[in-house]
């Protein structure tokens, strides 16, 4: 009976862990890249009971634990509309580099730039780390980034029908920008000159009132010519280098009688000034997308994740991070094929399924109950065998 009262005093510590790891479960489940445990169970050694070497006489001692085990089953998505919330859609996991120097990895994508232009994870501070040119890990920093240069004008584009019926055409407000970044507003001038050459326009390109340059544009059945669609000039802005710019009429521009009333206009042009950041996210591909607020992007580095063989060579160890504890079963790599791909304004939820979590609890409880009476019962029957020994 002493032997029954053990046996059940496994079975209350052995439930009570795994109510524990039930309860780490629970708590954890609105964890952003949490992943849930379960406890492992085994049964306690055997003796003889006196019969050695016949198996029917083994008398087991009761229950153990074996440790618990992670699974790493992927969560739920969820979009916070944030550009440097991210998640995998896949086996990868984010690598972070901690101010030890100690490299740690995780599911749960809360990243931010501190103020020093540095990728960190929002909880711990930890850097997060990309691919650099040579292939190596590196941190992800904006600080050198924060404006972009812009970049002048070398293409202008023009829409709309120039009038074959009209004599004369002027657009206003064509705005160009320079190598400083400075803008300027031209003019455009089209004269019809049909009747020295059929279908024939001279273009002229002005600065105020001072000509930069003339072109002719030459329609046929209504569309400008291959070798007239693209009209080169050569502008000098008041200060700088000379600059070539294209007139381009090839894609929207037609000339059909309307009367004298003509729509051609200006369209874009493929210049931008300089503009500070406005704006970061990654791509699918896990690099940095650096948005400015003249429109232009530019991609940083691209993010280093990691991935795993088998979950025994995984060690959590607190705040959403883990740890490799056999390195010959990981691999480091970037975003695509095993690694998965990197979903920008998403987080991963904890993979935690709460109603098997209530199932286990409820067969946790049983056990532990079970136990307990095991012990109760065997007590009852010591004091029965005390009260006869006493009579």
């Amino acid at each position: 009976m002493i032997d029954s009262i053990y046996v059940g005093m496994t079975g209350l510590s052995s439930f009570s862990r795994g109510l524990r790891v039930i309860a780490n479960n629970t708590a954890n489940m609105n964890t952003p890249g949490f992943k849930s445990s379960s406890l492992q169970f085994s049964d306690a050694f055997y003796s003889s009971g006196g019969y050695s070497g016949r198996q029917f006489g083994q008398m087991g001692y009761g229950v153990s634990t074996a440790g618990t085990t992670m699974s790493f089953k992927a969560g739920e998505l969820r979009q916070t509309g944030k550009g440097l919330d991210l998640a995998i859609d896949g086996q990868g996991l984010f690598t972070l580099k901690g101010e030890d120097g100690k490299i740690t990895y995780t599911r749960a994508g809360q990243f931010q730039f501190n103020s020093d232009g540095v990728l960190v994870d929002q909880a711990t501070g930890a850097k997060v780390m990309g691919v650099g040119a040579d292939g190596g890990q590196t941190e992800i920093v904006v600080a050198n980034s924060k404006t972009n240069a812009g970049k002048p004008t070398t293409t202008v584009k023009f829409t709309g029908n120039l009038s074959s019926a009209g004599t004369d055409q002027t657009i206003n407000g064509v705005r160009v920008i320079d190598a400083a970044g400075g803008e300027h507003l031209l003019t455009a001038k089209f004269t019809n000159t049909n009747a020295t050459t059929p279908g024939s326009w001279k273009v002229e390109l002005l600065e105020g009132t001072t000509v930069i340059a003339t072109q002719q544009l030459i329609f046929a059945t209504g569309r400008p010519t291959a070798g007239t669609s693209k009209l080169s000039f050569s502008y000098t802005p008041s200060g700088q280098a000379a600059m070539p710019l294209t007139l381009d009429f090839s894609a929207d521009v037609t000339s059909f009688a309307s009367g004298t009333l003509s729509t051609l206009a200006f369209a874009s042009q493929d210049g931008s000034p300089p503009a500070e950041l406005s704006g970061t996210s990654f791509d699918s591909s896990g690099a940095l997308v650096m948005t400015y607020a003249n429109g232009q992007t530019v991609k940083g580095p691209r993010l280093s994740l990691a991935r795993f063989d088998t979950a025994d060579a995984v060690g959590a160890i607190g705040d959403n991070q883990f740890e490799a504890l056999d390195s010959r079963a990981w691999h480091t790599g970037v975003a695509g094929g095993a690694f998965g791909s990197v979903r920008s304004g998403y987080v991963e939820l904890s993979n935690v399924d709460l109603s098997q979590e209530f199932s286990d609890l409820v067969i946790v409880q049983r056990g532990y109950q079970a136990s307990s009476q095991v012990i109760s019962t065997a007590n009852e029957m010591l004091q029965e065998l005390f009260s006869m020994k006493s009579r």
